[in-house]
This record gives C-alpha cells, structure tokens and sequence, in this order.
C-alpha cells in the first residue's frame, strides 16, 4: 500500500505508481468520495474518453416493443 504525507497546506502528492496504474494526468480533476474515515480519490473522467465504449453491443431485447418509436 502507498502512504502519502498531508503537508502545512494540506497538500498531498500522489505517489508514482499510483497515477500510472490510474493513468493520471497533470492537471486532472479527482473526486472525493467520504465514507466513514475512508476518503476514495476517483479519476473524473470526460466524455470524449468513453466515446466508443460500447461500439459493438448487442441492444436487442432491451426495450420493450411499446417503447420504440
């Protein structure tokens, strides 16, 4: 496990092999997810990085007829 340093300004630097493995960007926005005492650094991710994500999926069977226009 990594272990970081909260420093005077309250500050910390993400470690090395953590933001390859996450593929961290300078300038990158995080978020914050709190639970408990547990805070979760998650990755925002834009749009344009899901485009085509889904290219290839099976869509039949997930509506039903009424609802096709």
């Amino acid at each position: 496990m990594a272990t970081v340093t909260v420093s005077s300004k309250y500050q910390i630097v993400i470690p090395k092999e953590v933001r390859e493995a996450l593929d961290i960007k300078p300038g990158q926005k995080m978020g914050i997810l709190v639970k408990g005492r547990t805070a979760h650094l998650v990755p925002i991710v834009g749009l344009d990085a899901l485009q085509g994500a889904y290219a290839g999926m099976d869509i039949s069977g997930l509506r039903e007829k009424e609802d096709r226009y």
